[in-house]
């Protein structure tokens, strides 16, 4: 296995707050060095990766190699924005992988057909999200080979 040159860009999509500085945390415990970016919703999400609004300004909003997916925000819920990314010759290789609250059978099986790379329940306490996050960091950006964007 061999390392990447260049970090790759995380961006969390997450309207719970409290959601991303414990993923930020586990994150950081876990060693890794890659940008994380968050926004708070499918509408901003989506803005983000078109570079529209506050993130039209050139180097505002860097091509994210992995994105995080909540599936229950305002505005434009995760499923909405996952359809609208996998359907975008532009954006659907950007891996993505569901990170919810949601065990429903139905949330698993829409997100795998509209094109998630994995689906993954959040973990209640901090030291299994680390967990998590330490086997996401090892499996994204260690074993597999990400395209190039």
């Amino acid at each position: 296995m061999k390392g990447r040159r260049h970090p790759v860009t995380i961006l969390m999509a997450d309207d719970d707050p409290d959601d991303c500085m414990l993923a930020k945390e586990a994150l950081a415990e876990t060693c890794l060095a890659n940008e994380l970016y968050f926004v708070s919703d499918g509408e901003e999400l989506l803005d983000y990766l078109y570079h529209r609004g506050k993130y039209a300004q050139l180097g505002s909003a860097p091509r994210p190699g992995l994105i995080l997916l909540d599936l229950n925000m305002p505005k434009k819920d995760g499923r909405e924005a996952l359809k609208e990314i996998k359907a975008d010759p532009n954006l659907r290789y950007i891996p993505i992988v569901v990170l919810t609250t949601s065990k429903a059978e139905e949330d698993i099986h829409r997100s795998y057909d509209l094109g998630a790379n994995s689906f993954i329940v959040k973990p209640v306490t901090f030291s299994s999200l680390v967990e998590v996050m330490k086997t996401l960091r090892k499996y994204w950006f260690e074993i597999v080979e990400l395209p190039l964007l």
